[in-house]
């Protein structure tokens, strides 16, 4: 059977990286970590509400798209002797997995085979509900040096609503919160990142609270703008106003780099941001808050960013993959205090 170890499915971006398929970035993006995605016909065994891997979607496994686009599979070897072809151009390799017992030990063999062959370094997107006590040390034996966990949800609630028993899946809030801090306290700071999603009905009170929340454990936040996948049981939900999507990006850059916190910064009667608690101009100006935010590379600088997975390319960027341009700054202005 074509799985994992074995086998493994890329990102249709990765895929055009390592010339596997043809195609070109939007504005000449490039993309610098290459996202891996464990496989087994079986599929995925969770059942979130906005994922096109959900078990409940209608489908094969291998008729599933992730982040609306498709995730061929190829064999590991080619993928890692491709890798091998320009690890020049590459600064981070992500493994993702599923929610399966077995993703856990063939994500430590794919990351093994990458560091035989390799010098990039490698991240390791988990799945808590499937951890076991020994396995985050194991983890970082087997080559990881930053650990991804997507909690997703910025609250207990709509945690469980999203991912827990209210979908029928397997996922619980508490089981995720201890590994995080399990991990933090193998990986070291800095060195785990959270996943959560803006739009999944939190008000940005509580968002930006999660993110400090995350902060204050050691670790960082990766953010992304729900958008609707085709299939899953949020096909219909739109994403959040690019206003909300825009303040929370500037809160999560503040928190991030301990220029402010969740306490400094002020809200209205609907929970949205007002005040920043510091001076927001200089960090709008840079642009840099306004960029995918994810795991380092190599060069110091974000590898894993991710190009147009949260919108589709044109004009409305949410999440840059590169440095916005000026009149990327000017648009951005005219959205940052844009209320409904």
């Amino acid at each position: 059977m074509m799985e994992s170890p074995d086998f493994v499915r890329t990102s249709l971006a990765a895929s055009i990286t390592l010339g596997l398929k043809r195609g070109r970035f939007y504005r000449n993006a490039r993309l610098y970590c290459i996202n891996l995605l464990i496989h087994y016909d079986k599929g995925c065994s969770a059942n979130c509400s906005y994922c096109g891997l959900q078990k409940l979607r209608p489908g094969t496994y291998n008729e599933k798209s992730f982040i609306r686009v498709d995730w061929p599979l190829y064999s590991t070897d080619e993928i890692i002797k491709r890798m091998q072809e320009r690890e020049d151009k590459i600064e981070r390799v992500c493994i993702s997995m599923i929610t399966r017992r077995k993703a856990v030990l063939d994500t430590m063999e794919i990351a093994k085979r990458i560091k035989e062959k390799t010098d990039i370094p490698i991240s390791f997107l988990i799945s808590p509900t499937v951890i076991l006590p020994d396995d985050l040390e194991d983890f970082k034996k087997s080559g990881a040096d930053k650990i991804g966990i997507a909690i997703d949800a910025a609250t207990p609630e709509l945690f469980e609503k999203h991912r827990g028993k209210s979908v029928k899946g397997p996922h619980k809030w508490e089981r995720y919160i201890t590994v995080f801090k399990e991990a933090v306290s193998i990986f070291g700071k800095g060195n785990v990142g959270s996943h959560f999603i803006v739009g999944l009905g939190e008000t940005e009170r509580e968002m930006v609270r999660a993110i400090q929340f995350i902060k204050d454990l050691g670790g960082e936040t990766h953010l992304f703008s729900f958008y609707p996948e085709k299939g899953s049981l949020l096909e219909n939900q739109s994403p959040p106003p690019i206003g909300t999507y825009r303040r929370i990006q500037i809160a999560r850059y503040l928190i991030d780099n301990e220029i402010s916190r969740y306490e400094s910064m002020q809200f209205n009667a609907k929970d949205q941001i007002i005040d920043f608690g510091v001076d927001i101009t200089p960090y709008i100006e840079d642009g840099e808050c306004f960029m995918t935010s994810g795991c380092v590379g190599k060069k110091g600088r974000v590898a894993c960013n991710r190009p147009y997975a949260n919108e589709r390319p044109g004009d409305n960027i949410r999440n840059h993959p590169f440095p916005p341009e000026p009149h990327d700054i000017e648009k951005i202005k005219k959205e940052i205090f844009l209320y409904d």
